[in-house]
């Protein structure tokens, strides 16, 4: 018998043996689940695998809801986002729905429900590798693509605009898994479904996201034990810049407090990278300007460690992203002359980040990521503040000419 080709193994669609309705109790309260599936060759079928192949998985929908717990507003049924995707809001050319294509979707969602403007989150490993807000949603995509091209490579785009027919084109130029939002245009869907392997996903109540801003969901977390640890979703606290504290602190009777104030573009831009950060593994680092992401390093296990890795990769970024607008070629594979030309212009813009502003998702314990990112020409951070050494914190930005705003709120995801 012939061995099967590796390859296929990540179009199989496999069969799964949960239940078609799950039901948890909290006490007296009772949480009822329908298992959702769809059309798809003939037959209706679930979710294609599980995080790997061969992994069953399944997606359930709420359908029944009466949990109030400490006066938190949860999700009700009947404002389904992903779990609640139709057959004709699901649109394929190859491969079907699986359950990292939906989590990345689903994480995108949980950044743009914060957001007004047209914005794109392009997700990868469900984190955020590229992301931007423009006045048209074209243009934003572009910012969002460009911000990380490599790692755009395979990823889901979600946009909280309807896809118009210049976002498709550029689209149709690059390799998405998936691409997410309200509706696409006639003539932007039938360019995109002549793309092989492509998902598009149609997110029918994505102009509700406002609302989930202050509900609560349940999170669960399965323990290699069987046990669970179940906890209240985070709402965010900041939503303008009247939500913000310049930063502060006293230590040994002494007061600490930042001396120069934010600009309001600055106000701007950091509301925009603390709005994507909360979407981040931690420890999370985000270095943003012009409302667009210039580098992002999720999952570190020290805070000065993400900030040097993001540095790290707003240089590479940066380099590919110019040597692709100027020579529509990757720069690993330009001449050394060429190379020579685009190393100069990202030294001198120093990767992009001369000018930025960076988001943390956990405080600062020492000063030593204010110094490194300094040393870059960063000019305002955003944090939650808390540490004892603020103080130290605070006169690292003062001498560096760099202003801080604390959230008051730690935002950490794991």
């Amino acid at each position: 018998m012939e061995k099967k080709k590796l390859s296929a193994m990540y179009r199989d669609v496999l069969s799964d043996s949960f239940p078609e309705d799950l039901t948890i109790t909290i006490g007296d309260k009772k949480l009822q689940y329908k298992k959702r599936q769809w059309a798809a060759g003939g037959k209706m079928v679930g979710l294609r695998y599980g995080d790997n192949p061969g992994q069953e998985a399944a997606l359930y929908e709420l359908k029944e809801s009466n949990l109030t717990i400490s006066g938190c507003e949860y999700v009700r049924p009947g404002k389904g986002l992903v779990s609640s995707i139709a057959d004709n809001d699901l649109m394929e050319s190859g491969k079907h729905i699986g359950k990292s294509n939906l989590t990345d979707v689903d994480n995108a969602l949980s950044i743009l429900k914060n957001f007004d403007e047209p914005t794109v989150v392009i997700m990868k490993h469900n984190n955020p590798c590229g992301a931007a807000s423009r006045k048209k949603i074209a243009e934003a995509y572009r910012e969002a693509y460009m911000a990380d091209r490599l790692a755009a490579f395979g990823g889901v785009a979600t946009l909280n605009r309807t896809v118009d027919l210049a976002t498709a084109e550029q689209i149709m130029k690059q390799y998405l898994e998936v691409v997410a939002a309200p509706e696409f245009e006639k003539d932007a869907l039938e360019m995109l479904l002549k793309k092989k392997n492509m998902r598009l996903i149609r997110i029918k109540n994505i102009e509700k996201l406002k609302e989930y801003r202050d509900f609560c969901c349940l999170e669960f977390k399965s323990l290699i034990d069987g046990g669970l640890i179940v906890q209240q979703s985070q709402t965010a606290r900041i939503s303008s810049q009247n939500d913000l504290m310049a930063a502060a602190a006293e230590n040994e009777g002494r007061q600490h407090s930042i001396k120069r104030k934010p600009t309001e573009k600055e106000y701007e831009d950091m509301l925009f990278a603390w709005k994507i950060v909360q979407g981040v593994v931690s420890n999370a680092i985000v270095f943003a300007k012009n409302k667009a992401t210039v580098a992002i390093c999720p999952g570190e296990q020290d805070r000065v460690g993400a900030v040097e890795i993001a540095i790290i990769k707003a240089y590479k970024k940066y380099a590919d992203r110019l040597s692709f607008e100027k020579f529509n070629t990757p720069y690993s594979e330009l001449s050394q002359q060429q190379k020579k030309e685009i190393d100069k212009i990202v030294a001198a813009e120093k990767g992009n980040i001369k000018g930025s502003v960076v988001a943390s998702d956990g405080f600062f314990p020492f000063r030593d990521s204010v110094d490194v990112a300094a040393k870059e020409g960063i000019t305002a951070l955003i944090q939650p503040g808390g540490s004892v050494k603020d103080y130290e914190v605070i006169e690292a930005c003062n001498g560096h000419g760099i202003t801080m705003v604390f959230t008051e709120q730690r935002v950490f995801r794991h």
